[in-house]
Parts: C-alpha cells; structure tokens; sequence
C-alpha cells in the first residue's frame, strides 16, 4: 500500500483540523462518539465508555502509520473546542472519506467547510483516481453537504448496507463521487 501524503494539520476560516491524538479520547467520546444521533449513520457502533473510544484511537494510530486510513478531529479555531472528525480511507488509491460533528454543532457549515478543504488536498494527490463515499438515503444533510463540494450522485444502491446503530436492517444507500474533471484539475 502506497501511503498519502496528507497533512497532520490544515486550516479553514474557521476550523483546525488535525491528525487524531490519544489525548483526544474523551472528547470525542462526550462530543458525538457516545451520542446515538450523531452515530446513527456511521459504520460503527455508539461509544458506551471512553474506553471504547481509547480502543479505536488504538486502530486510528496504527492505520495513519500503515497508509490504510486517516482520521482526523475538527476542532473550532477561536476556542480549540472539540466539534468532530473527518475520516479518509485509502484503498490503493481508490479513496473514500467520512465525518461526523457532534449534535451541537449541526447545521453551522463545518461539514462543508471541511469537506472542501480536504477534497482540495485529496484531489492533488498523486495515486489518487477516485474520490467517493457512501450515504444512507435518509441522510439528507450529509447528501447536501456533498452536493455543495462537488459530489455527485452516481447510483442509488438497494438495500446495500446495514447501519449498526439502525438496528442493522438493510438501508437503501447512495454512492457519491468527485467527478473525474474534478478530480484533474
């Protein structure tokens, strides 16, 4: 696996977005890892303990190291308060991304924000041929954010994965991609 060459750190107007740390554990747990509707359309299951969440900072070290995935925490630039994280997973260049804010800190464009700051990084990367990520049909506010960096929606997948925090039935998914004009610009 050939790793990306991301940054550790980036800025926005208003947000710093750095590579996820140990010490970060906590807040992450109180701030959306342990909140049921923050989760409720990620892959893994709600946080019941920091110790949880210590166990895949265990994974989230490991696999920045491995070139496999990054994650990063989003935290606002005038305080350093801690309002989510934004996840890229590099599949031989194939990559896909996704982020979570905590339920106080919805509907305030951070998402966007950060989306295209990553995108505009993603999209210069040597190796890179496919940008993507998967969203639950339901998730009407991540669809709009996507929409507004550029995303667009390349299929509608029937009943295609099972979001453990939705009591693992099937949900029908929409698969978004940066256009290949995008991409190579």
């Amino acid at each position: 696996m050939i790793a990306l060459n991301l940054p550790e750190q980036l800025q926005t107007k208003r947000l710093v977005v750095n590579r996820l740390r140990y010490e970060d554990a906590e807040e992450i747990f109180y701030t959306y890892a342990s909140k049921s509707e923050a989760t409720k359309y990620v892959a893994w299951p709600t946080h019941q303990s920091v110790q949880d969440t210590r166990r895949y900072l265990d994974y989230a070290v490991g696999a920045w190291h491995g070139g496999t995935d990054y994650a990063y925490s989003i935290r606002l630039k005038d305080s350093n308060l801690l309002v989510g994280s934004f996840g890229i997973v590099n599949d031989h260049g194939k990559v896909s991304f996704g982020y979570i804010f905590g339920p106080n800190h919805w509907s305030k464009g951070y998402a966007t924000e950060v989306c295209q700051a990553m995108m505009n990084i993603l999209k210069t990367l040597s190796g890179v041929y496919r940008i993507w990520t998967l969203v639950d049909v339901d998730n009407i506010a991540s669809a709009k954010v996507l929409l507004k960096c550029g995303f667009l929606e390349e299929a509608r997948l029937s009943k295609w994965f099972r979001f453990i925090n939705q009591n693992n039935i099937p949900k029908d998914c929409f698969i978004y991609l940066l256009p290949q004009n995008i991409l190579n610009s």
